[in-house]
């Protein structure tokens, strides 16, 4: 059974391919730092789909398509990374590590020039050093499996939006961090993902007051990320409207 670690996975595009993985026997380990939200998200598949969250065991007693384990914690606190990736292991080599957690920043959103220090510094631990450092933690398991990194971007990483710099600039590193994995680790795949908008708590913040219910919803998005984890296409960056559009013809 293949071993996925999604962070962010308490909701948003993360819970939506955790719910889509264990549905295709894939075993999830799911951290967030809102614990509550996180073993609420573990209930809801546990009602939707027989699963139990903890053993993987369905309704009837028998083993279920796959589990989903959530390691509650801050993606950028060293010990915490340390324990999702020793509960990953428990089950079994990773064979996916998908980088989902992000942080927006200050909201509103403000300019660069105005834009305060340690904001900026708590964006980038969450959007680039906490994906690193998991990477080295999950490296040797990757190579082995012949695995698959998948760090969610944005359009902002490769748009210059005013009132972006933080979290675009953010993602821009986030964007040649996964590059340069892909070259240095040619047995690998390595994703930079773009969703695009989606009806997300993140997305709200972006735009706060305003009415985002036009989105797409992040249950209609995961299945972009089940293209390129089935498909293994080159590394490289992929937007979600050109996998889906794809799907569609």
């Amino acid at each position: 059974m293949p071993v996925a670690i999604i962070t962010g996975a308490s909701r948003g595009l993360g819970l939506a391919t955790a719910r889509a993985l264990a549905g295709q026997g894939w075993s999830v380990v799911a951290d967030a730092r809102r614990a509550e939200q996180l073993q609420a998200a573990a209930g809801g598949m546990d009602a939707a789909g027989g699963m139990d969250a903890a053993a993987g065991l369905d309704a009837a007693g028998g083993v279920a398509p796959g589990r989903f384990v959530t390691v509650p914690g801050d993606v950028t606190d060293p010990g915490h990374r340390a324990e999702l990736v020793a509960a990953a292991r428990r089950i079994g080599t990773v064979a996916l590590l998908m980088n989902n957690a992000s942080r927006l920043g200050p909201s509103p959103q403000p300019g660069l020039a105005a834009y305060p220090q340690p904001d900026l510094a708590a964006v980038y631990a969450v959007n680039v050093l906490a994906p690193v450092a998991l990477t080295q933690l999950v490296i040797a398991d990757l190579l082995s499996a012949g695995g698959t990194i998948v760090n969610v971007s944005s359009d902002a990483a490769v748009q210059a939006y005013a009132g972006w710099g933080g979290y675009g600039s953010s993602k821009a590193a986030l964007d040649q961090v996964s590059a340069i994995l892909g070259v240095e680790h040619p047995s690998l795949r390595v994703y930079a993902f773009d969703p695009g908008d989606m009806r997300t708590e993140l997305h709200q913040q972006a735009f706060p007051g305003e009415d985002i219910s036009d989105r797409p919803e992040p249950d209609t998005v995961a299945p972009a990320v089940l293209r390129l984890l089935a498909e293994r296409p080159p590394s490289g960056r992929y937007r979600a409207a050109d996998l889906l559009a794809a799907v569609s013809r």
